[in-house]
């Protein structure tokens, strides 16, 4: 795994990576995953949640910075983050309709898509819609 130096760190001759991906012939900031899961269970618990999010980081071979998860009452919703060197993975959850909203976006080496198979294993969605979108593209001279 890279190391993410802080500004502070990098000295004046040093170009600091900015972790941009190369696919193919595409270059891009990284990549980004819009994931609905319909028919989901366990979108009220905020252990599983975490637990979710944290295995995510590890499947994706990125590198937690902080979570912060926010519990809602009276339904139970849960919405957060898990900020990552990489960039993010964002969650709105809607128990009374059994669905959930998930970004997760990531730069570098790291493989978002890695993360759609453990949300499926946490929350066991019926239904889950997956939108691909490369951010950042570079375009051509």
């Amino acid at each position: 795994m890279q190391a993410w130096p802080e500004h502070h760190q990098i000295g004046e001759e040093a170009i600091p990576a900015d972790h941009f991906v190369t696919r193919g012939d595409t270059v891009f900031a990284g990549t980004h995953l819009i994931l609905d899961l319909w028919g989901a269970t366990h979108l009220d618990d905020l252990a599983r949640m975490e637990n979710a999010l944290r295995e995510c980081v590890v499947e994706a071979g990125a590198t937690l910075l902080h979570i912060h998860l926010h519990h809602f009452t009276p339904n139970g919703g849960i919405s957060g983050v898990a900020v990552l060197a990489e960039s993010h993975i964002s969650v709105h959850t809607w128990p009374e309709r059994d669905y959930a909203a998930f970004d997760v976006f990531m730069c570098g080496d790291a493989r978002p898509e890695q993360a759609i198979g453990v949300l499926k294993r946490a929350f066991h969605p019926r239904r889950m819609n997956i939108l691909e979108e490369l951010r950042g593209v570079v375009e051509r001279a």
